[in-house]
């Protein structure tokens, strides 16, 4: 049993006016791989620094398993570490690595050749054991320290942006290895990234946060469907959702034909997302001027400025029938059920 409590927890760091992280409230079930994201500075690492006893808490507790951590010491908490720079000694071979925890436990010999041997058949490493570090490429590091957390067998596996020294192909192949490694491990495992798509397509749930208070922890498709409030709108999705300006007294959004709901009367934001936008040259819709065409293969996306605001729509056209910078087009709703609309003062969800 290792689910992870923290309850009304305040981080302070020493000389600062407020908490960087305020009156934190969450809970990681047993064996559930959770991701922590925001923009840079939100607190994401700071939460998962003090969850490891790197960084001391001013108020609350945090709890592993139902046993009180709060004062404890990093060593003694059962948990296992994998950092942003792998941190592997140079000197030592990848089998000394992995199994350097376990020595300084004064471990069995056999134990440890045991463990390290399970862990780097698990990540394909057992051609490896005998090198040094620099004799690996990025991602076989991070195979390493990867490894080196797992001949520990702890309660909870956390993760400090490991992906982010991988180039972009390594990092989507590594982000699966370590997806399908924790659910064969089972292992409770908190993953800090500022990549959305990554939380989004690794995490069991994801907690979303912004100057350090987080604003929703939900599965990807409840944050993709059901965002609470418009920065979790224009946070999660890429590109990111459109936000366009409904003022007060208005009741439809010209162009797209957007009516605001029952009963709202004051200024909104409507969201709709990129791909649920059609571009065409017709003289109907919600007309815009090209500021951008970014070709991704596939299909390409468009931004425009418009009278509600940047508008950013995805187009499967062939590149020959791309619209150019400079050009008109025009935005219209390929569904009219996928719009949101956040109160423009709070930001918060409107039903």
């Amino acid at each position: 049993m290792a689910d992870v409590e923290f309850s009304h927890v305040d981080i302070r760091y020493p000389g600062a006016d407020s908490p960087t992280v305020p009156d934190l409230n969450l809970s990681i079930g047993d064996g559930e791989f959770l991701v922590l994201v925001g923009p840079s500075g939100c607190g994401k690492s700071t939460i998962l620094r003090s969850l490891a006893g790197l960084e001391p808490t001013s108020a609350g507790e945090i709890t592993i398993g139902g046993r009180d951590v709060t004062g404890v010491e990093p060593g003694d908490r059962d948990i296992a570490m994998v950092f942003q720079d792998y941190a592997l000694y140079p000197h030592m071979s990848v089998r000394e690595n992995m199994g350097f925890a376990l020595s300084i436990a004064k471990r069995p010999k056999s134990e440890i050749n045991e463990r390290v041997q399970r862990a780097a058949d698990l990540l394909d490493l057992g051609d490896y054991l005998d090198r040094k570090p620099k004799d690996l490429s990025g991602g076989q590091r991070q195979r390493v320290a990867m490894g080196r957390a797992i001949v520990r067998e702890p309660q909870v596996f956390l993760m400090d942006e490991p992906l982010s020294n991988l180039d972009a192909k390594l990092r989507v192949q590594t982000r699966a290895q370590i997806v399908k490694l924790q659910h064969d491990l089972g292992v409770t495992t908190v993953y800090v990234t500022h990549d959305q798509v990554e939380a989004m397509t690794m995490g069991d749930r994801v907690a979303v946060l912004k100057d350090g208070k987080l604003q929703q922890v939900d599965t990807p498709q409840k944050l993709y469907n059901e965002p609470v409030n418009a920065f979790v709108a224009g946070f999660i999705g890429s590109p990111a959702m459109n936000l366009l300006d409904l003022p007060a007294g208005a009741d439809v959004l010209e162009g797209l034909g957007v009516r605001r709901p029952d009963g709202v009367n004051g200024a909104l934001l409507v969201g709709v997302r990129p791909e649920h936008l059609v571009v065409n040259d017709a003289d109907t819709g919600l007309r815009g001027t090209v500021s951008l065409v970014e070709e991704l293969g596939a299909d390409s996306n468009v931004y425009a400025e418009t009278a509600a605001g940047q508008v950013t729509a995805k187009s499967q056209a062939a590149a020959q029938d791309l619209p150019t910078i400079g050009g008109s087009i025009s935005v219209t709703l390929s569904d009219s059920a996928r719009v949101h609309f956040f109160d423009a003062v709070s930001g918060q969800r409107v039903s």
